[in-house]
């Protein structure tokens, strides 16, 4: 990591009240240019702000005498059993929030156990350091496909070889958005990216994410899909969908899961918020596939909101890099924690016992929720 940059080092365990308020708290121990990088969004951040805000848009309607106690989050995919339906997100470079990297995550996620870590290929630490932390537990790899397709072989065949179980085709950054604030501060990252670094002209460090971006693939289509489970014989989800159409092409590529996401509001500023979405999604798939959600998730209600609007998975992301920056991976550790937590309050509160019952929960649309 560059010498300049002087990202938080301490580890301990956090008292969370809500996953809000981290970002304050991580605001404090993060440099300038790294925080705003993890926290901003693209534009006038409409569409970063309406990801949280519209969760308000349906009510969970609380159920009474519904003989509910000890509510169970265990739930499963491809196979896979987990204790709770929420996994980590694909998100860059770590490293900004914590100097130990990806492998400070894949730490407190191994230590809470019983999910899944999604390894994103601009990654600031190798495989082998996020192995390490992860201990043996499940991860997926997002891929930003190069333009030269051996490479791309070559870094799915790592990433298979890692143990990865599905591979995520990001669809929605060919190139990034509009993002002020890395602008304003002239951000580049300070460390390199390991697994992109082949196809790239350097290793990332000191390079724009508009530099990296450049040299990916900007032109993804449904043949991308078919490459990836050619070469990788893996399910594979779509990333960044937010319509029937996409979802329907997606399908139709042979896509094994579809994941809603605006990116949490980094490229295409003023698209609706994620959750506004994800009904039209849920209604076009109809249990074809896997549905897997992100974006705005911060409170238990969220997870369990998009879960009954179509979700079979929830991915977190910004909550978890501010307890890393926080706490290093006990501050990872302690985020899970609260969202099992704060889910088992809303699942008892709402009398739902398991997860296909929180699937088959009704909400209520709610007016004026603005």
């Amino acid at each position: 990591m560059s010498a300049e940059y002087k990202a938080p080092s301490e580890v301990k365990d956090l008292t969370i009240y809500n996953t809000i308020e981290l970002e304050d708290l991580a605001k404090e121990v993060m440099p300038k240019g790294g925080f705003d990088y993890l926290a901003g969004g693209s534009g006038e951040e409409f569409t970063l702000k309406r990801n949280v805000q519209c969760f308000k848009s349906q009510g969970i309607l609380p159920r009474v005498l519904a003989d509910v106690e000890f509510p169970e989050t265990e739930t499963e995919i491809f196979g896979q059993k987990l204790k709770v339906p929420f996994i980590m997100a694909p998100i860059a470079a770590h490293g900004l929030a914590h100097e130990t990297k990806e492998a400070g995550t894949a730490k407190g996620i191994s230590e809470f156990g019983g999910t899944i870590m999604s390894i994103s290929a601009y990654s600031g630490a190798t495989f082998e350091e996020i192995d390490e932390g992860l201990q043996g537990n499940p991860r997926w790899f997002q891929i930003y496909m190069a333009k030269d397709d051996e490479l791309n072989i070559n870094i799915l065949n790592e990433a298979k070889a890692d143990g990865a179980s599905a591979i995520i085709l990001t669809a929605d950054a060919t190139i990034s958005g509009n993002r002020d604030r890395d602008d304003k501060n002239e951000f580049v990252y300070p460390f390199g990216m390991p697994i992109v670094s082949r196809y790239l002209t350097g290793t990332g460090e000191n390079m724009s994410l508009n530099n990296i971006y450049g040299q990916s693939k900007q032109k993804i289509t449904p043949r991308d899909v078919e490459f990836i489970k050619k070469h990788t014989d893996l399910p594979v989800f779509v990333k960044g969908l937010q319509t029937a159409e996409d979802a329907n092409v997606a399908i139709g590529a042979g896509a094994d899961g579809v994941w809603v996401s605006t990116h949490g509001g980094r490229q295409l500023d003023e698209a609706p918020g994620s959750f506004e979405c994800l009904a039209e999604v849920a209604d076009a798939v109809a249990g074809r596939v896997p549905i897997v959600f992100d974006s705005g998730v911060r409170r238990g209600e969220h997870i369990f909101k998009a879960l009954a609007q179509g979700a079979d998975l929830v991915a977190l992301g910004r909550p978890v890099l501010f307890g890393l920056a926080l706490g290093g991976w006990k501050g990872v550790r302690s985020v899970f924690e609260y969202f099992e937590t704060d889910l088992k309050r809303v699942m008892q509160l709402a009398g739902t016992q398991n997860i296909d019952q929180v699937k088959a929960a009704r909400l209520k649309a709610l007016d004026n929720w603005n």
